[in-house]
C-alpha cells in the first residue's frame, strides 16, 4: 500500500509545481528601474514609471540637456523598455512665426488647448506645443513633444498627467534655452 502512495504524492508533487510555474511564466516582471535623471534631466524615474509597463531592460536615449540653439536645433529623449518605445520627449527650435499645422494624426484624438498655452494640442497619449520666444540673437519659436503609452495610469488621469508633464518640461526648456517670453 505504501508503494501506491509514493506515486500519487509524486504525481502530486509534479502537477503542483507545473501549475505553480504556469502561475508564475503568466505573471508579468516588475516595471524596469530608471535611471536618476532622465529625459534631458528634467524628469523624475517616479514622473515616468507609469509609462515604463513591465519588462527587464530599460534603455535611456537622451542628451544630458536642452540647449538648443542656433548650431542644434533639436533634442529627443527616447525610453525603450525591452525594445518597445515607451516615452518620447523632444524639443525643436524653429524660426520665429512659422504657421502652426498640428495634422490629422493628432487632431483624430480630440485634443485640448493647454489652459497655460494658446498654441498647444494635450490629448490621452500626449501633448504639443510651441511657444515664442525672444533672445539678444532674435527671436525663435520652440516645438515641444511628448508620447507615452499610458497603459498604468486611469484614463480619467491621463490628460492631467500630461499636462503637468509639460508644464515642467516648458520652464525646463525656457530656462535652459534662454527663451525669454
Amino acid at each position: 500500500m505504501s508503494g501506491m502512495r509514493i506515486p500519487r504524492a509524486v504525481l502530486a508533487l509534479a502537477v503542483g509545481t507545473a501549475l505553480l510555474t504556469g502561475c508564475f511564466a503568466d505573471k508579468k516582471s516588475a516595471a524596469p528601474a530608471l535611471p536618476s535623471s532622465t529625459c534631458f534631466g528634467v524628469f523624475t524615474p517616479a514622473e515616468l514609471a507609469p509609462f515604463m509597463g513591465s519588462g527587464e531592460e530599460v534603455r535611456v536615449d537622451s542628451p544630458d540637456d536642452l540647449g538648443v540653439n542656433v548650431s542644434r536645433k533639436y533634442a529627443r529623449c527616447n525610453i525603450d523598455v525591452d525594445g518597445r518605445s515607451r516615452f518620447t520627449a523632444s524639443i525643436d527650435r524653429r524660426p520665429a512665426g512659422h504657421v502652426i499645422v498640428w495634422g490629422s494624426e493628432v487632431e483624430k484624438h480630440r485634443p485640448d488647448v493647454l489652459p497655460y498655452a494658446e498654441h498647444s494640442r494635450l490629448w490621452d497619449s500626449g501633448v504639443a506645443l510651441v511657444v515664442n520666444c525672444k533672445a539678444a540673437e532674435g527671436d525663435f519659436d520652440l516645438m515641444l513633444f511628448l508620447d507615452a503609452v499610458p497603459d498604468e495610469v486611469k484614463p480619467e488621469e491621463r490628460r492631467p498627467v500630461f499636462a503637468a508633464l509639460m508644464k515642467k518640461f516648458l520652464a525646463a526648456s525656457r530656462q535652459q534655452t534662454n527663451c525669454g517670453g
